[in-house]
This record gives C-alpha cells, sequence and structure tokens, in this order.
C-alpha cells in the first residue's frame, strides 16, 4: 500500500455560476486511509469528484500519481476507482456478472483474466456463487457490495467513496468496515458515519468548501463538533 501516488491539490477551486462550492490552497495526500467529514453541502463529494475527473476544477490543478486530471482523465480514471452514494447511480446492467464485467471490458483485458479478477473480487465481497443473480433485485447492502466489488476488480490504486455506508444498518455499517480493512488500496471515504474512522489515519474536516481540520480522526471529529456546537448556539 506505500506504492499508492500521491494525490495533490493546488489552489483548486470549483464554481457552480457565483457560488464557490470548494476553495483549496494546497493539500497532499499520501495516508493509506483518510475520512473527509463535515455537513451536508460543505464540499466533501466536490472534492472526491476532483480526484478522478468527474469534477473539473474552475481554476487550479489536481494531479495523481502527477498526472493532471483534467488532461490525463483516461489514465487518472484507471488508478482512481470512484464508489457512488447511491448505488443505483452505478449499476447498470442486469446481472452481477454482467456488472462486474463492463469495467473489464473497457480495460481490455483477456477473458480468462476478466475471470480471475470477478472471482476474486465476489469471493472478497460476499458475492459468490451469485453470477447470474439480478443486480437491480439486490438488496441495499448487496447493491453496495457490488460496486465495490465492480470497482475493485479492476484493481485502482486508490478507491474513493462517497457516503459508502449511508443505506446501511448498523450490523451492514460493522460488515462494510470489516471489508474495506484489508484493502491494499489506498482509500478515502466521505461520511457522517464518525465510527467508521477509527484506526484511519488522518481526516480532514470541511466547512463551507475549506479545510475547517486536518489531523488525527480524534482531533479532527473534535473540530467538527466543536464545529457543529457554535453553528447551533450561534443559530
Amino acid at each position: 500500500m506505500g506504492d499508492a501516488p500521491a494525490i495533490e491539490l493546488n489552489q483548486v477551486t470549483v464554481r457552480h455560476g457565483k457560488r464557490t462550492v470548494l476553495d483549496i490552497d494546497d493539500l497532499r495526500l499520501t495516508d493509506e486511509r483518510i475520512g473527509l467529514i463535515g455537513a451536508n453541502g460543505s464540499g466533501k463529494s466536490t472534492l472526491l469528484r476532483c480526484l478522478n475527473g468527474l469534477v473539473t476544477p474552475s481554476s487550479g490543478q489536481v494531479r495523481v500519481d502527477g498526472l493532471d486530471t483534467a488532461q490525463s482523465i483516461r489514465q487518472v480514471r484507471r488508478k482512481v476507482g470512484f464508489v457512488f452514494q447511491d448505488p443505483e447511480a452505478q449499476i447498470v446492467m442486469p446481472t452481477i456478472a454482467e456488472e462486474m464485467d463492463l469495467g473489464l471490458k473497457a480495460q481490455r483485458l483477456p477473458s480468462s483474466v476478466r475471470r480471475e479478477r470477478m472471482a476474486d473480487a465476489l469471493q472478497r465481497f460476499g458475492l459468490q456463487g451469485r453470477e447470474e443473480d439480478s443486480a437491480h433485485l439486490l438488496s441495499g447492502g448487496e447493491k453496495r457490495r457490488l460496486t465495490l466489488a465492480s470497482i475493485f476488480a479492476m484493481h485502482p490504486d486508490i478507491l474513493v467513496m462517497d457516503e459508502p455506508t449511508i443505506m446501511l444498518d448498523l450490523p451492514g455499517r460493522r460488515q462494510f468496515r470489516r471489508m474495506i480493512d484489508p484493502l491494499p488500496q489506498r482509500v478515502l471515504i466521505a461520511t457522517h458515519d464518525l465510527e467508521l474512522l477509527e484506526g484511519f489515519q488522518r481526516v480532514l474536516v470541511l466547512d463551507d468548501g475549506r479545510i475547517h481540520a486536518d489531523g488525527s480522526p480524534r482531533a479532527a471529529i473534535e473540530a467538527y463538533l466543536d464545529l457543529v456546537d457554535a453553528r447551533e448556539a450561534a443559530a
């Protein structure tokens, strides 16, 4: 995991019309497990989407392993796998096998390699033996596991996840944590599930599109709770 590429943001702003939704001076991310927390609309999802070119900065530069996400989008997306907040937005094929094979075919891999990667990913995420099941009739937790398996099978260096536990109950959230802990990739997660961040190396607190705090999970969560308390007291 130590060889995962660095992520760098330099003077990055993202604007929607006249409104600035992200404003980052300089940020370098190299830790293996990184969390993003903050209120809805704080800029977490926008920051994550900048990392694989889903969002292009209005100004500034985002680089992954030295590659500019605006100029080298295909290479960047091979390095950065993105798991959407809503699995329904990511699942497009009728069966689990077809959904798994979609991204692998896009990488132009031989069928033998695709089968091997599919089997490994399905085993890892607890969907082995269900290749012909309908992808759209899975439970919410199973759909989440399928999206993770599909991205994992493509062997990205970095996994970026936007609110991956939002639809999961407590057992589902704990199961999700057990699945991501041993993953070899660098993992970045935007979440409201503060318990999920235990054991992470670094947590960023976003507020109004800016980095409000940056540190260990304990320090960052305390800073976030203080921010929430201050906002409530001022309301």
